[in-house]
């Protein structure tokens, strides 16, 4: 195995579970250590069958390098570089190919390498099917060439690497921008969420557009707490995840990466979202200029690939007084009507603003009875809207979110 590590030339096992396999036994780690490493993975992924060709699958699915990202922006990869790619795949499917007697195993583990059986139904992680089959699809192949044809296949379907296999991503604040992943999701869609149709209408189409490479607008969901404006967005990765789109979550005091990221983001074969969750600026916090300037108006052009989302429950983001509508104030600035200006200027950066308002009563109750509808709630409608009313008066209001918590208290 140490053999064939030596002779990858574009892929590199450095850091990876495969280079501890390649290198054993001269990396002082035992078969037990291998093996629990690779039951780990395998469950974690809810891998059903051969899960050391799953993992195979997985690093090359997971591996940037020159050739997997010319695959990823469709280019036609020929030449040297095809070349070489041709002799690291013919290296990687005898790796995949290995008989797992020919792993450091103890025991019977080579039996139950092949025949894996994960402890989970499902994997949490949002990929995990697709290296399955791309698993299986590599398990058919009998030449070098056709195992070739099958990984770049599967780079121009869903691209390479976290960027490629992982939904939605947050910052980690470190000297440069690092993304961390977030694997852990619901599953809801657009029309999971009830009501607000015409605003929900309003984001799909705008993100529609997005997607097919047609001019579109950052996005400014605003309105009262509780009216589904995050949920909207969480929604949208679900929905067009298989399309391409990657969501990425900001916080303002992480506004000096956006530049780091834009670097990072152009030129990748997916459409970015930069997701920026209840946002909103004190008069004496000064980040909203930053922000001002990415958004647009800074001398850096942000990508084609990449669109700002954001929420809030304020209509123009930057806290205001009263003394702003004056023009003259003899204790304070001489021009007030400047600064108002300027804090109105950033809700002008976002081309489309979506308003959330508090359902009434009867938008409240319909919510209601479409959602005790869905989780089989056996209650009298009478006797269901006088129970979600009382339940709103007892928490202090009426929106989307008290809807669904009042129909999880009746699910105790």
């Amino acid at each position: 195995m140490e053999r064939l590590a030596k002779h990858l030339r574009l892929y590199d096992v450095k850091g990876s579970l495969l280079e501890d396999f390649l290198q054993y036994p001269n990396n002082n780690l035992n078969a037990f250590d291998l093996i629990g490493k690779l039951i780990s993975f395998a469950d974690k992924h809810a891998v059903k069958g051969n899960c050391w060709q799953y993992y195979i699958a997985y690093f090359i699915a997971d591996n940037e390098n020159a050739f997997s990202l010319a695959c990823e922006r469709k280019e036609g990869v020929s030449g040297t570089m095809l070349d070489f790619a041709y002799k690291d795949c013919r290296n990687l499917m005898e790796i995949f190919n290995l008989s797992p007697s020919a792993l450091p195993t103890v025991e019977n583990d080579a039996n139950l390498i092949k025949n894996f059986k994960s402890t989970l139904a499902k994997s949490a992680l949002p990929y995990a099917d697709q290296i399955q089959k791309f698993s299986l699809d590599l398990s058919k192949c009998k030449t070098t060439q056709a195992f070739l044809d099958t990984v770049i296949e599967f780079y121009r379907i869903y691209g390479v690497g976290e960027l490629g296999l992982n939904k939605a991503f947050r910052v980690v604040d470190e000297n440069r921008a690092k993304l961390l992943p977030i694997t852990c999701m619901d599953g809801k869609r657009l029309d999971d969420l009830v009501g607000y149709d015409l605003q929900k209408q309003r984001v799909l189409q705008n993100t529609q557009a997005f997607l097919d490479g047609k001019k579109a607008n950052n996005v400014l969901l605003y309105g009262d707490m509780g009216t589904g404006k995050s949920s909207t967005i969480k929604a949208l990765i679900n929905e067009f995840y298989e399309q391409g789109l990657r969501v990425i979550e900001l916080y303002k005091h992480q506004f000096m990466h956006i530049s780091d990221l834009i670097s990072k983001l152009a030129g990748r074969n997916y459409k970015y979202i930069l997701y920026l969750d209840d946002l909103s600026f004190d008069d004496f916090e000064v980040e909203y200029k930053y922000f001002k300037a990415i958004i647009d108006g800074g001398l850096e052009v942000k990508p084609d690939n990449v669109l700002i989302y954001a929420t809030s429950n304020r209509r123009h983001l930057i806290k205001e007084h009263y003394s702003d509508n004056s023009d003259i104030d003899p204790m304070d600035e001489l021009h007030k009507s400047d600064t108002k200006n300027e804090k109105l200027s950033l809700v002008a950066r976002f081309g489309l603003s979506i308003y959330y308002p508090s359902p009434d009563q009867q938008e409240f109750l319909n919510i209601v009875r479409q959602l005790a509808k869905r989780y089989d709630i056996d209650l009298d409608e009478t006797q269901l809207d006088k129970k979600a009313l009382t339940w709103a008066i007892r928490n202090g209001t009426k929106s989307g979110r008290m809807a669904e918590q009042f129909i999880y208290s009746l699910l105790r």
